[in-house]
């Protein structure tokens, strides 16, 4: 099913609905417009949007300035990594940037057990955040995003998600960096990552949050873009399309609308 709103905002209704992707939906956070929808409550894989999550339970605990020693247990990830051996000791914000900027499994993981405890305690904390926020059609099973059968999530879940984090300093500072340099605090070792969001390196208005991809979940992304006091979230799942172009249009229609 298709819903097209907000036709006045400037979107091309007819252009969205040939789009190649699993689900869409674009929002003006300025005057709390959804715009478009398609397949709103589609469950579908989130892939690393699901590490939005495990940042926002994080930062709920606080003590970003902890130290984190690296074990055995949060390197067993792939494929994506910062390379972390066992011992480094890393400090939980640099730990939730790359998570964030990179999508490092092993930060994420990291971040799961040092908040946790365990890593199912802590996808349990994930699942009740989920839930406290209204994402009612999302279930998660793990830090990262991996594919699994009962880690799934909606467009419209997603969106109040991204909704809920943006109203966060820290992570708005965090979800818009496009590169960023640490070091691990007992050796000393240098890490750097750098983001995937090509919309941050091609596009001005650009302002984060996420992207994510498995071969299950294809292509997903929340993005969002502000201009002039119009602000822009939208969120895509299984896109087929180029993902940064078909942001891109869509910010260029809302924002100069």
């Amino acid at each position: 099913m298709v819903v097209s709103l907000g036709l006045f905002a400037g979107i091309n209704k007819q252009e969205l609905n040939k789009l190649d992707v699993g689900a869409l939906m674009v929002k003006d956070i300025s005057s709390h417009e959804m715009l478009y929808s398609k397949d709103a409550y589609k469950e579908l894989h989130p892939a690393s949007l699901t590490k939005v999550m495990t940042v926002l339970v994080a930062m709920d605990q606080g003590h970003l300035n902890k130290t984190v020693t690296i074990t055995k247990e949060m390197m067993k990830v792939e494929p994506t990594i910062a390379g972390y051996k066992k011992g480094d000791q890393i400090i939980m914000e640099d730990l939730i940037k790359a998570a964030m900027i990179q999508s490092d499994n092993d930060a994420a993981m990291g971040i799961a057990i040092a908040v946790g405890g365990t890593k199912e305690h802590f996808i349990e904390m994930m699942n009740a955040k989920a839930k406290k926020i209204g994402m009612n059609h999302t279930h998660f099973m793990n830090p990262c995003g991996f594919d699994e059968e009962n880690h799934y999530s909606t467009p419209r879940d997603l969106m109040k998600m991204a909704e809920y984090a943006i109203k966060n300093k820290k992570f708005n500072e965090i979800s818009k960096i496009n590169q960023y340099t640490y070091y691990s605090q007992n050796n000393h070792k240098k890490f750097f990552v750098y983001t995937h969001n090509r919309l941050l390196n091609r596009y001005e208005y650009a302002v984060g949050i996420k992207t994510g991809y498995t071969s299950k979940a294809g292509a997903c992304l929340i993005a969002r873009a502000k201009k002039d006091g119009k602000d822009c979230l939208i969120v895509m799942m299984h896109a087929k399309e180029d993902r940064w172009k078909t942001a891109k249009n869509i910010f260029e229609q809302v924002l100069n609308s």
